[in-house]
């Protein structure tokens, strides 16, 4: 399983304060004693996710956040882009929402990206409790298993009617129900539940790995590469990859390998960056627990780093292949 946290109460340009850190740590060890293996904290630069961890074969980019209402559009645009393009979930970990505290094994959402708190994704990791109610714009909901319901309903010998009106909805609603066409209350799953006498709540995956974002998402971050060269060489070079340019992040893209084959997360060295073997030391650590490929792209000087494939400008100006740049890693 992998998994991206970043820490609570972030600022709005991403950066760390001494709270969001403690918490980001406390969160880490709490993951690495439910058997999760966990990144070093990305606090180099300012990042929309703090640590990756992994466990089994579920991957998840996670932001942690006091105040949701904090977490702006852009990066949580960005922490799906990165999270799809390494077939991970993304997952927010707040406290409150609008000026309330947000309940425990409950799940909200914040611009298409589910928010918990710490205590569920603890539960969450644990495997002791999943959660079973969805807060959204109408209220509190739940999914319910409707080709379960269906099944028990027949074999109590009850019509979509005669159970509709035993728990006080209509007869389309309760087809919807059984068909997977709207989720459930909180009031009509519990005494569907009780009628039916089988638990209907269907858990609420919120490590499930998100969905390939569209490329038009990323026109605004690509039109941002314009006075980088090195990164427009590389993207000119690999034009027939999947590249996607990251922003808040301690890498600076993603290169997704035709085929699915591999994945390479590279890094742009700046002229007089003075914490950039602090970077490096983040990259690697993620691509460590993400299975990815860690490559440095420089202009004229290498960074030597064990286990960082670093290539410069006169050495990427003859690469052909993906392969040419992971070749020393």
């Amino acid at each position: 399983m992998f998994i991206f946290f970043s820490a609570v109460d972030i600022s709005r340009d991403g950066r760390m304060n001494h709270w969001e850190m403690e918490n980001a740590v406390a969160l880490g060890v709490a993951l690495k004693e439910a058997g999760f293996q966990v990144s070093q904290i990305c606090c180099s630069r300012p990042s929309c996710f703090d640590f990756a961890a992994r466990k089994d074969d579920k991957t998840v980019l996670v932001k942690v956040n006091s105040d949701v209402d904090s977490f702006p559009a852009q990066s949580a645009r960005e922490l799906k882009v990165i999270a799809s393009r390494l077939s991970a979930a993304s997952l927010i970990i707040s406290q409150q929402a609008h000026g309330k505290p947000l309940g425990d094994d409950t799940v909200y959402s914040r611009n298409a990206v589910f928010v918990v708190t710490e205590k569920t994704i603890k539960n969450i990791a644990l495997q002791t409790a999943n959660p079973l109610i969805y807060a959204g714009p109408g209220g509190y909901t739940v999914e319910i298993d409707g080709p379960l319901i269906e099944k028990r309903r027949k074999e109590l010998g009850l019509s979509v009617g005669k159970l509709a009106a035993m728990i006080g909805v209509s007869r389309r609603t309760l087809y919807g129900y059984e068909r997977g066409m709207t989720r459930a209350s909180v009031t009509s799953a519990y005494k569907l539940a009780k009628t039916l006498a089988v638990p209907v709540a269907k858990p609420i995956n919120v490590l499930e790995r998100t969905r390939r974002q569209s490329q038009c998402l990323l026109i605004k971050a690509k039109r941002a590469i314009a006075g980088k060269v090195l990164l427009q060489k590389i993207f000119r070079k690999f034009a027939f990859c999947d590249i996607s340019p990251v922003h808040k992040a301690p890498f600076d893209f993603v290169m997704n390998v035709p085929n699915d084959k591999y994945v390479i997360v590279g890094s742009v060295a700046v002229n007089g960056e003075r914490n950039l073997y602090s970077r490096m030391e983040e990259l690697l650590s993620i691509c460590q627990v993400v299975r990815a490929y860690p490559v440095l792209i420089t202009e004229k000087c290498k960074y030597p780093s064990k286990g960082v494939s670093c290539v410069c400008l006169d050495e990427l100006s003859v690469m052909r292949t993906p392969e040419d740049l992971i070749a020393s890693v």
